[in-house]
């Protein structure tokens, strides 16, 4: 049952691959963000800031969604920040939208920081059991995810609509610019190690190289959020959403190196971060890109190296439980490293790596 959406961050990972997919499905989108993308046919941009709230309500007053998607978050240099910032742009996002009314589901996405906790406090402390499940409760520290969460529940008791929370693993997806994109992050580190002769090393931790995880491709994530807005079964529910495959890395990185024609750097036992690798790689990169034609010199816009050392540096394994979606219907997979490889090769078609 197609819709007409408003996806509030269309020019990230979630977003751009949510927009796209509603979008063949037939849904009217509306796509808000500071600075919409232009390159999406079908698409009405909507520029604005959510941390603006006059302006905010002047963009959107002859918007009339019947679903919004809320795939966005600014970091903040504290968790405190995060969470004032972050639940300020929820609130504001659906203060704006009330007097049109119409308004039937309302989709956050956030992630597993929900379990793990946020960058201040991420792994540490008391955690829950893996693989997580939606019913395991908050941990008690402060998390700008449950200030999001909050904002939705609050606003939906008051005015009616109905909700869904997404959290899905690390995202595999198109996008340039994002803040967390380990896709693209990878795939300029492989770039500059097959064009320098840098070893192809593994940046993460020997509990991610050995133990059991699992990723998000923003495709599937984009048929989940849909699938939650329009099944009556899934409304007031949070959902862990992942591909539906696990792996160890020290499989999947012989996968990535081998598109790429590398072979993989043995693993030395230990962390060897990626902001460490790349601290001088900025000038190698415009040297790239200029010999190959590529549209971004600045490396700073494609590889996002601090989150893919957080997510690799991690000290536990992490798996997900999808079984409640599963039981109410959503049965989709798709394999991780056919979405790495996919990316790889749509990055490569659109000359963001050569």
């Amino acid at each position: 049952m197609a819709g007409t959406a408003l996806i509030a961050g269309v020019s990230g990972i979630v977003g751009n691959n949510l927009a796209r997919h509603l979008l063949r499905n037939g849904w009217q989108v509306s796509g808000l963000a500071r600075r919409p993308p232009a390159g999406i046919e079908g698409l009405r941009p909507v520029a604005a800031d959510l941390l603006d709230p006059a302006a905010l309500r002047a963009a959107l007053a002859e918007e009339r969604p019947s679903h919004v998607f809320i795939t966005t978050w600014l970091r903040q240099p504290t968790e405190a920040e995060n969470i004032r910032v972050n639940a300020a742009m929820v609130r504001n996002l659906l203060d704006a939208l009330r007097p049109g009314g119409g308004l039937r589901h309302v989709a956050l996405v956030t992630g597993l920081k929900h379990y793990l906790g946020p960058f201040e406090n991420y792994g540490k402390g008391s955690l829950p059991a893996t693989p997580f499940r939606e019913e395991q409760p908050r941990l008690d520290v402060e998390n700008f995810y449950y200030a999001q969460e909050d904002e939705v529940f609050a606003a939906s008791a008051r005015d009616g609509f109905g909700w869904s929370v997404h959290r899905p693993h690390t995202i595999i997806g198109y996008a340039v610019g994002n803040a967390m994109n380990m896709g693209v992050t990878l795939a300029a580190y492989a770039t500059l190690c097959r064009e320098t002769g840098r070893p192809f090393l593994f940046p993460g931790s020997a509990a991610q190289w050995n133990g059991l995880t699992d990723m998000t491709d923003a495709r599937l994530l984009a048929r989940h959020l849909e699938w939650a807005a329009t099944t009556p079964a899934a409304r007031d529910q949070a959902f862990n959403v992942v591909d539906g495959d696990v792996f160890r890395w020290s499989w999947m990185w012989g996968r990535l190196a081998a598109w790429f024609g590398l072979e993989p750097a043995p693993f030395p036992g230990q962390g060897t971060p990626l902001e460490a690798q790349l601290a001088d790689a900025a000038p190698l990169w415009r040297e790239i890109a200029a010999r190959h034609g590529l549209v971004e010199p600045d490396l700073g816009r494609l590889a996002s190296a601090w989150h893919t050392d957080a997510d690799l540096g991690r000290p536990i394994e992490v798996v997900t439980d999808m079984s409640k979606s599963r039981r109410l219907g959503f049965l989709d997979y798709q394999a991780t490293d056919d979405a790495f490889l996919d990316l790889f090769a749509t990055l490569r078609e659109a000359r963001v790596i050569p």
